[in-house]
């Protein structure tokens, strides 16, 4: 198979900061609490990874075990974890079951690579039961992420490494779409479908310039660029949330590529709101997720290319951190994947050896 190269205008960080009252010298604010956690058998060479977390605070994720094969691991409020692997799971470096998305009710979906490096996607009730499916065609099939209805948003290559979007619903009908103009259509790992089933992502064309879309429960497809968004290769517009309400949340990158990366949030009423996280530099200000509350989860790298989590509540304020342990080298440091209801925070920190730990911060 011919490899095809996607230019890197995505990724993933975040923290919602919520106040308990008001700052006075009697009563101080209180501190967010940040924890670390590994899964049961995680290896010390890749580590432990955090895909998700519902509104009853469970987490999902894939760690790594010592031979490099990925397992999935869900965690629960009183930090003990089940682990569990998807039929045909492969079990060699780099094959087996990698989570992606967890709905409310707990159900889980993401990717199982085969012994013959053949990735399908699978999806996990919340009572165990794992279901295997492909899109026609499919040679890859990478399922993002479940909405509360259990309908499956994502993105699959076919036999000439062209990727297409997909949608499967709950009974198991796979439906699959691209935006006109479409040569390559992607699903972003974040929040891509509402619990109308609304789902957002982006797509490239021709001149490999990336420009979002959003598409409507009835295959309805509109696009979209970002004010600013640059129009030479490898730029363009990227989109990773969409939330009850409709707000979108994404990036887009500049032609010059002076920071290849900024965040956005489109309204339900089509009014474009682009921002920074201060300090940020080299990879730039990347969100991944959108709450019902507007709350956006995200990350940054700094001029060093160090990452760090980022919250942006609904009113614009922005709130940094960094996991504990969290390396201070390139590439090293702190990602978050999303945020609940309640605050709570989960994503991946990466350790000055390289190695990956799950990271828990609540309000």
């Amino acid at each position: 198979m011919k490899t095809k190269i996607i230019p890197n205008i995505f990724i993933s960080v975040a923290v919602f900061f919520a106040l308990t009252g008001p700052l006075t010298a009697d009563k101080p604010q209180p501190q967010p609490i940040i924890i670390t956690f590994d899964a049961p058998d995680a290896g010390t060479v890749i580590g432990t990874l955090v895909a998700g977390i519902n509104p009853a605070g469970v987490i999902t994720g894939g760690y790594f075990d010592a031979n490099e094969v990925e397992h999935t691991y869900v965690r629960f409020p009183d930090g003990t974890f089940t682990t569990f692997e998807a039929p045909g799971a492969g079990t060699g470096p780099f094959q087996g079951t990698g989570p992606n998305g967890i709905n409310p009710a707990g159900a889980i979906t993401g990717t199982v690579g085969d012994s013959n490096n053949v990735f399908h996607g699978f999806v996990r009730t919340q009572d165990g039961v794992i279901t295997t499916f492909d899109p026609p065609g499919s040679t890859v099939t990478v399922p993002l992420n479940i909405n509360p209805s259990g309908v499956i948003a994502g993105f699959y290559g076919d036999s000439s490494t062209v990727f297409h979007g997909f949608v499967r619903a709950k009974d198991g009908t796979i439906t699959t779409f691209d935006p006109p103009g479409s040569v390559d259509t992607f699903v972003q790992f974040g929040s891509p479908i509402n619990p109308a089933g609304v789902i957002v992502g982006q797509y490239a064309d021709a001149s490999n310039v990336f420009h979002g879309f959003v598409r409507a429960p009835d295959g309805t497809i509109s696009t979209f660029d970002a004010p600013g968004a640059g129009t030479a290769p490898g730029t363009g517009t990227g989109v990773s949330g969409i939330n009850p309400a409709g707000t979108i949340e994404g990036f887009f990158a500049e032609s010059n590529f002076s920071i290849p990366n900024h965040g956005f949030v489109l309204d339900a009423k089509g009014t474009f709101t682009r921002f920074d996280v201060p300090g940020a530099g080299a990879l730039g200000t990347n969100p991944l997720s959108i709450t019902a509350h507007g709350v956006i989860t995200g990350w940054y790298t700094d001029a060093s290319t160090v990452f760090h989590g980022f919250v942006r509540a609904k009113d614009g304020t922005i709130t940094t951190f960094d996991a504990p342990g969290a390396g201070t080298a390139p590439f090293q440091g702190t990602q978050a994947v999303a945020t609940n209801p309640a605050g709570v925070t989960t994503g991946t920190s990466t350790d000055s050896n390289n190695v990956n730990h799950g990271f828990l911060r609540t309000p």
